[in-house]
């Protein structure tokens, strides 16, 4: 080596050229990491191998940089974040969490939250490592950004399990959680809000008892959309658990924000507030009595007309689960219009299946009370549609299911002879046996009712139909034709007529002799008037 080579100046370039070409390097995979399909590409390569010494490295940028880079592969891939336990990264990244800068905080915990979110076995294996109570000591850092991403991290990490959920509360998570919901950086707020709904969705009762549910209200008031939606998804998710849940979500003011925010005008926010109601009134007729009584039924049903946002399913449901309370409660839906929307979905093509159900099932929730309610339904045209939905064989299994229990509902109280009509000759067994016990309870009382029965066609319909002895159909045909004169069966009755061609033929005439030898005084008569002419 020459002398000029072995030069301090030469020295230090050399390793000034190692730093920049490691910068170079963690930059560059950085940048492609950010595309999922890049990712398989760079596994192969080794690329984790080149990373991994790189995360403790001496420069701040290359540190930060290659961690990064691992997150980002960790995150878009469940094979890498398992390579990345598996191979020691998390642990490098556990012990140096607290040895270098916020932004190498931030980094980590970016990583730590890009493991956690696959599936609850990386979770768990998180959690062994000891990494909870690292990420919830960087939910006291002044950084923003940190506490961001711990808050996230742990919303990630609990929301696989109960369990999970359980250890994430037991290491002091919810008051600083709450804390983080009261800063005034939105996006923190945000974050802090959607780790609230990871954990509720398990320990909904951990979550009222930190306190949340007056904070999470309060922040209804907040303008800003996303923010909303995930204030409104976490009270639904403790609303959701159990009725004392709902109660204590309700007598925390929720009710009437609810309701306006089911006519706000972003599409997600709408729907959070439609799962909200619908969570609140399922549990019992008090609580479905409070929401009518705070004037629910009718944001719910403009919602009915909401194509957009997803919000037309939970406010069917909502709209279900407040009509099948009571039957005060149905005619209370009922009054607010909503059979109309109802069976529009039904017979819009565009609908999806599952509005379609949740319509269907709606309208036997409103229909099954009374034959007051079932008329409600009838008149509106919903049972043929209903039928259709469950004959058609594009029809999924679950509509089909959802068709026939609410035909069935709304047939059991249904005394409307004109809605069914159509459904006998129509329908199938199953449900013909249900239109037939309708007709025998209307028949023996309503003589008019017998009448149409008979000029309609009815009563033919119903002996064509084959049925076996002893089976329910067939009692309810014997009812049926016991309110008619035996003459007027049999005359419907298959193969009548050829019954009576056959008596034709063999009926022997009996004619009277025309004449006899005594003429019939007419007959002289007019033959004394003919002699004279």
């Amino acid at each position: 080596m020459s002398h000029s080579m072995s030069s301090p100046r030469n020295i230090q370039l050399v390793f000034e050229t190692y730093q920049k070409a490691r910068l170079v390097f963690v930059q560059t995979m950085a940048e492609l990491a950010t595309r999922s399909t890049n990712v398989k590409c760079l596994e192969s390569a080794g690329v984790l191998d080149f990373l991994r010494p790189l995360l403790s490295d001496p420069c701040t940028t290359v540190r930060q940089c290659a961690l990064v880079a691992a997150a980002r592969l960790g995150e878009h891939d469940e094979g890498v974040a398992r390579h990345l336990l598996n191979g020691g990264m998390v642990t490098i990244t556990l012990e140096n969490l607290h040895k270098y800068n916020v932004y190498y905080k931030r980094s980590a915990l970016y990583l730590l939250r890009a493991v956690a979110k696959h599936n609850e076995e990386l979770a768990s294996a998180l959690v062994r490592l000891g990494a909870l109570e690292h990420i919830v000591s960087c939910l006291e850092d002044f950084d923003t950004q940190v506490k961001e991403n711990a808050a996230w991290a742990l919303g990630y990490t609990g929301k696989h399990s109960e369990h999970l959920s359980g250890l994430v509360i037991d290491a002091g998570t919810l008051p600083l959680l709450i804390l983080a919901f009261q800063e005034p950086e939105m996006s923190l707020k945000q974050i802090a809000a959607g780790a609230l709904v990871d954990l509720a969705q398990h320990k909904p009762e951990a979550v009222v008892d930190a306190g949340a549910i007056c904070h999470l209200v309060r922040g209804l008031e907040n303008q800003d959309p996303k923010l909303k939606r995930s204030t409104l998804c976490a009270l639904g998710a403790v609303a959701c658990a159990r009725p004392e849940l709902a109660e204590a979500v309700v007598a925390g003011g929720v009710l009437p924000q609810a309701l306006l925010h089911a006519g706000h005008d972003a599409a997600p926010v709408r729907r959070a507030a439609a799962c909200l109601i619908r969570d609140i009134v399922k549990h019992s007729v008090d609580l479905a009595q409070l929401v009518v009584n705070t004037g629910g039924c009718g944001p719910l049903v403009e919602l009915l007309a909401d194509t957009a946002g997803g919000a037309r399913v939970p406010a069917c449901m909502a709209l279900g689960y407040i009509a099948g309370q009571s039957d005060q409660l149905a005619m209370a839906v009922i009054e607010a219009k909503a059979i109309t929307p109802l069976v529009e979905i039904l017979q819009n093509p565009a609908s999806e299946d599952a509005e379609l159900c949740a319509a269907a099932w709606t309208l036997g929730h409103i229909a099954k009370h009374s034959p007051r309610h079932s008329l409600a339904v009838a008149v509106a045209n919903a049972l043929p549609k209903l039928l259709q939905l469950y004959t058609i064989p594009k029809s999924s299994p679950e509509v089909r299911a959802r068709a026939c229990c609410a035909l069935k509902q709304a047939l059991q109280c249904c005394l409307h002879r004109p809605a069914l009509e159509p459904l006998l000759h129509a329908a199938p067994a199953c449900i013909l046996k249900y239109v037939l016990a309708q007709y025998a309870k209307i028949l023996p009382n309503d003589a008019r009712a017998r009448r149409l029965f008979v000029s309609t066609g009815a009563l033919k319909r119903v002996q064509e139909i084959d049925t076996v002895p002893g089976t329910s159909l067939k009692e309810y045909i014997n009812i049926i034709n016991s309110c008619f004169p035996e003459e007027i069966v049999r005359y419907y009755s298959p193969g009548y007529s050829e019954s009576l061609l056959d008596r034709v033929e063999a009926y022997t005439p009996q004619v009277p002799e025309l004449f006899t030898d005594r003429v019939p005084s007419d007959c002289q008569s007019e033959l004394t008037v003919e002699n004279v002419n």
